[in-house]
């Protein structure tokens, strides 16, 4: 018996040793995204705090490029030492269904260390369009099938897998137009040259208390603490829920003891004064919880948009 207890100290030696050491040098912080977007600031943000509390730089390297899979690539194929994490989003699991030939395996390759935060949409509208609600939107696209649009950050996006969850659970025909990014569908939406679009609650509500995009609701269960004055489609006989969420992963040999580490000490900057002022300011809402949480929420995400994706036949052409 005691034989037996000295070897198995003597196997969590080596990783003990392994949280001792680490981290001995800069982690670096892969963002599958463009700078500026939800996710790089989020990620900016959090990896601050985690430089403070880890005593070595955490630097965010944006590595945007074939829906994500450029990026979260680079991690699932880096050293398993800790060094190196991604921070990935809702398209992470999309891609598990429609990219056809993935470099990488999403549950295989990476594990899951930390979710950070999530922003909730809003389907908002055009002013010119003359859509003010659901019913209107409802309305026009069957007077019109086919002719109404809606843009998305990008083919497999939450803001495409939502619209298409809108086409079929109304019943109603949109043409999907995808843009490479949220920026750029919004500046479209803004000038009119389409007609809604599922998009972060944070980047649209200036322009919808200016008067300058039209809030159709919110795509929440429940009224959201961030925009109690807009009603959401579920009130208006839509329970459709649509959102923006990022987390951080790691390649799937970092040792458990590293992962635990990390995941402490994001959920410990999650609750650091200028995160919390950040988020709050943001419409933010911060996501703290275990690498297994973390673990069963994608699984779940993979489980949910497969079913978009195949159901509504989509593809990345």
């Amino acid at each position: 018996m005691q034989r037996r207890h000295l070897l198995q100290a003597a196997a969590l030696l080596p990783l003990a040793a392994q949280a001792q050491a680490w981290p001995a040098k800069p982690l670096r912080l892969v963002v599958p995204f463009p700078p500026g977007g939800t996710t790089d600031v989020v990620s900016r943000l959090v990896a601050a705090e985690l430089a403070k509390a880890l005593g070595q730089p955490v630097v965010v390297e944006n590595k945007p490029g074939a829906g994500t899979v450029i990026g979260v690539d680079s991690v699932a194929k880096a050293a398993p030492d800790g060094y190196s994490l991604v921070t990935v989003a809702n398209s992470f699991c999309a891609n598990q269904t429609l990219v056809k030939s993935l470099p990488y395996d999403s549950q295989r390759d990476l594990r899951p260390v930390a979710l950070m935060g999530l922003s909730e949409h809003v389907l908002a509208a055009y002013p010119g369009s003359q859509i003010r609600n659901l019913a209107d939107l409802v309305a026009a696209a069957k007077r019109a099938p086919g002719k109404l649009s809606y843009a998305s950050f990008g083919n497999g996006t939450s803001a495409h897998l939502s619209g298409e969850m809108l086409k079929a659970a109304a019943g109603i025909d949109l043409i999907h137009v995808p843009y490479k990014g949220q920026a750029p569908a919004l500046n479209d939406l803004l000038g009119g040259q389409v007609t809604v679009m599922f998009g972060n609650w944070p980047e649209f509500r200036g322009h919808v208390k200016s008067g300058k995009l039209v809030a159709v609701g919110m795509a929440t269960l429940q009224r959201s603490t961030y925009a109690p004055e807009v009603p959401t489609l579920a009130e208006q006989g839509l329970k459709l829920e649509s959102n923006s969420w990022n987390g951080v992963l790691a390649p799937r040999g970092v040792s458990d003891a590293v992962v635990q580490r990390l995941n402490a000490e994001i959920n410990a900057a999650l609750k650091a004064p200028t995160v919390v002022q950040a988020f709050e300011a943001g419409g933010i809402t911060a996501l703290p919880g275990t690498p297994e949480r973390f673990g069963a929420f994608i699984a779940s995400e993979i489980e949910k948009y497969a079913g978009v994706i195949r159901s509504a036949r989509i593809t990345l052409d």
